[in-house]
């Protein structure tokens, strides 16, 4: 009977182990790593804008008096010289507005001579005693209106004169006729506005790029940048240009604010033409040989569950920064400083610092932030601690004295306003990112980043070197399906905004 009972209780105890195998121990929750390695590079930076191609000057030619293009000298396409005639207006009825001031310009003289005798005359007569004052005085003023509307008819011939030279149209400047707007025959009025007959383009081998630039870019465009460009007429041919001008006067377009930015381009082998859209990338800032990430690894943000909490790396603080020990983040940061000077502080120096750092943060009631901490520590000891120091290669600024095209006849006689210059090291912040520990579990790696292209991000830190793998995501076998879990490759995920702690 014992023996019966015993065969039983071993039967179900067995029956739940198979039980419990199948039904939940197959449930157990397992994940998969994505991985991305750490690499040794350069970065490059370009905001990317699209603009249109015109000639550094172009002039409007017009006329000054109304009438009928008798003659046409020019085309389109016509190289012209300053001072060649390229246009005549029919000057028949100027001609005779000449013919005519001249003839009121010999009657003005006649009658002023006539008074002139009168007034001589009537002064000897007067100084004899046979004439009287009153006469003497009429005869003054005849003769001095008289020789004022000598004056004036004098003045109205060379108005027409003047009217008459403006028949014939010359060209003010060298350069290439871009559009031509009257034919023969037609009638030109210029009573209210001038009319415009030609349009000239000054240097066609000098052009520029006047592009637009969104508000959330212009803060990073500095004169004597270098830019880069194509045109849909030449897809293969990149084009090349330098920032000379960022305007002030905003554009608002679709209720997004805009600048003009004027960017200088050398065309001498005569392949670009005005109104041509270029689609450019201005060179922002580029960093030599760094490490860097992909920026998924700093958006990524594991579940609870795969975190390794017995490792101080990977204690979550807020996105204020407080909940890490004050004297453990100087040391990161005199570490990281460490690195990339080639030496190392003493643990002496070490713990001076932790030690400051800890009565900084008693100080102020464990209130303060990362970068207030640091701020402190920096005004304490004197120095300014390197934070990820930025490796640029930055363009010149244009000098003073460099000439400029796009001021081409304009004497200007006030300096010019320009806009701070960017600086990219000011966009140096904090990220983390998390590796796979030998636990099988994630630790937090917090590192100061720098530059970013879009894709890649540097990073500098002393925990990582180039090939190491960071995660860029996971994956889980949950009750819905393999799917991404708190990953930036997930739609259902909130990733973390890159670069900053959160």
């Amino acid at each position: 009977m014992k023996k019966t009972v015993y065969i039983s209780i071993s039967a179900i105890v067995a029956i739940l182990i198979i039980l419990y195998l199948v039904f939940i121990g197959n449930n157990r929750q397992t994940y998969s790593f994505k991985f991305n390695e750490v690499t040794q590079g350069d970065l490059t930076v370009y905001v990317t804008a699209t603009g249109t191609i015109n000639a550094v000057t172009s002039v409007d030619v017009g006329t000054q008096v109304s009438g009928i293009i008798s003659k046409l000298y020019a085309d389109f396409n016509s190289i012209v010289k300053k001072g060649q005639l390229i246009a005549q207006i029919d000057s028949t009825f100027l001609v005779q507005s000449v013919k005519d001031a001249e003839a009121n310009l010999e009657k003005a003289k006649a009658q002023y001579t006539d008074s002139k005798r009168n007034l001589e005359r009537t002064k000897t007569l007067l100084e004899r005693g046979l004439d009287s004052q009153l006469n003497y005085d009429a005869a003054l003023t005849k003769y001095e209106s008289n020789e004022a509307s000598l004056k004036s008819a004098q003045a109205a011939l060379d108005r027409a004169k003047i009217n008459l030279a403006y028949a014939s149209i010359y060209a003010p400047i060298d350069g290439v006729v871009i559009n031509r707007a009257v034919n023969i025959g037609q009638t030109v009025a210029a009573s209210f506005s001038s009319p415009t007959l030609f349009t000239i383009a000054n240097d066609l081998k000098k052009m520029q790029v006047q592009t637009t630039v969104d508000e959330t870019d212009i803060g990073k465009i500095s004169i004597g940048q270098e830019a880069a460009f194509t045109v849909d007429a030449y897809p293969d041919d990149n084009f090349k240009g330098m920032v000379s001008q960022i305007r002030l006067a905003p554009q608002s377009i679709q209720n997004v604010v805009n600048y003009i930015v004027i960017v200088d381009v050398n065309n001498n082998r005569l392949k670009l033409m005005p109104g041509m859209t270029a689609n450019v990338k201005i060179l922002i800032a580029t960093a030599s040989n760094v490490m860097k990430v992909s920026n998924m690894a700093l958006r990524f943000q594991p579940p609870n569950d795969i975190i390794d909490t017995t490792n101080s790396g990977s204690i979550r603080i807020d996105s204020s920064g407080r909940g890490i020990n004050a004297g453990d983040f100087a040391n990161v940061q005199i570490g990281e400083q460490n690195m990339q000077n080639g030496r190392q502080f003493s643990q002496v120096n070490n713990a001076r610092f932790r030690a400051l750092g800890d009565s900084i943060q008693a100080a102020h009631e464990m209130k303060l932030s990362r970068e207030e901490l640091l701020s402190e520590i920096q005004k304490i000891v004197g120095k300014r601690i390197d934070r990820g120091k930025l490796i640029v290669e930055q363009n010149k600024p244009q000098t003073k004295t460099q000439k400029k095209s796009y001021n081409y006849g304009i004497t200007s006689n006030f300096p010019e306003y320009q806009k701070n210059a960017y600086v990219p090291s000011h966009q140096s912040g904090k990220g983390r990112v998390w590796i796979l520990n030998s636990n099988g579990l994630l630790e937090s790696v917090f590192v100061r980043t720098g530059l970013n292209d879009g894709r890649n991000t540097e990073i500098t830190t002393a925990k990582l070197k180039p090939g190491d793998s960071v995660v860029l995501g996971v994956t889980s076998n949950g009750d819905s399906g393999n799917e991404q879990v708190k990953s930036p490759l997930s739609g259902s995920s909130q990733p973390r905004r890159g670069g900053g702690f959160r």
